[in-house]
């Protein structure tokens, strides 16, 4: 008798346990199948207009001289240094004007001796130097652009490049073009979950992304004489902040 009692309890025990399994089981598939599905997410971008405070443009001061390196550095120098003194002149303040670059090099002379009969042919020899002197200036004060571009080549620069605009503390404009961007994104969620029959739950995430179009003239050689102003239009831009939110399911 007791024997077939131990029987029988060690029956419903393992039955037990396996009622226990399988419920355990169908919790971790039920739970894995509601985190697949649990949340959502949405994007949405905002926009801020930008209107550039901040110009820049590049000159450079290039020049060639003969073997005598010497000579070529003082003159490309004295140039350089006239053209900065100008800069300074019109109200442009020594910490906006950045030398770039400072370049040496050797100009070679070569020799064609596919025409010789002998198998020797000179080497080549250095005949000159090119050397230029790169500025980058900028410019707060939008009404000197103009004189600035034309003066610096009157004045030793014989290359003017990269202008620009940009805003110089854009964060303002960031947290405009954001708030729109989560504004737009959340009502967009609110109007999905609507559709689809749900509600919002926490917010899970928040990512974001931004694009800042920067509007850039091409490289010009600038020519010296008496060439009239130029008149610079600096016009405005797009800061653009892309947000995309996460959303629990309820």
């Amino acid at each position: 008798m007791e024997t077939k009692i131990k029987n029988y309890l060690g029956i419903a025990i393992i039955g037990t346990l396996v009622m226990g399994t399988y419920g355990i089981l169908s919790f971790v598939r039920s739970y894995a199948t509601v985190s697949e599905t649990s949340s959502f997410s949405t994007s949405a971008e905002g926009k801020a207009v930008a209107i550039p405070d901040i110009a820049q443009f590049s000159f450079s001061v290039v020049t060639q001289g003969e073997i005598n390196l010497q000579d070529t550095q003082s003159e490309n120098t004295n140039k350089a240094n006239a053209a900065i003194s100008f800069v300074k002149s019109r109200g442009v303040d020594a910490k906006d004007i950045t030398t770039q670059g400072y370049n040496v090099e050797p100009r070679y002379q070569y020799f064609d001796c596919s025409g010789r009969q002998s198998s020797v042919c000179p080497p080549y020899e250095i005949v000159g130097y090119t050397i230029t002197q790169a500025v980058l200036v900028k410019v707060r004060d939008f009404g000197k652009i103009g004189a600035l571009l034309s003066g610096v080549v009157q004045n030793g620069a014989n290359t003017v490049s990269q202008l620009s605009f940009t805003v110089e503390d854009p964060a303002e404009l960031e947290n405009q073009a954001r708030e729109k961007a989560i504004t737009k994104a959340r009502n967009k969620a609110k109007s999905i979950a609507k559709a689809g029959g749900f509600r919002l739950g926490k917010l899970l995430a928040i990512n974001e992304g931004s694009y800042y179009p920067m509007p850039m003239f091409s490289q010009a050689e600038a020519k010296g004489g008496g060439a009239p102003t130029p008149t610079i239009e600096p016009g405005s831009y797009d800061i653009t902040i892309n947000v995309s939110l996460t959303y629990e399911i309820k």
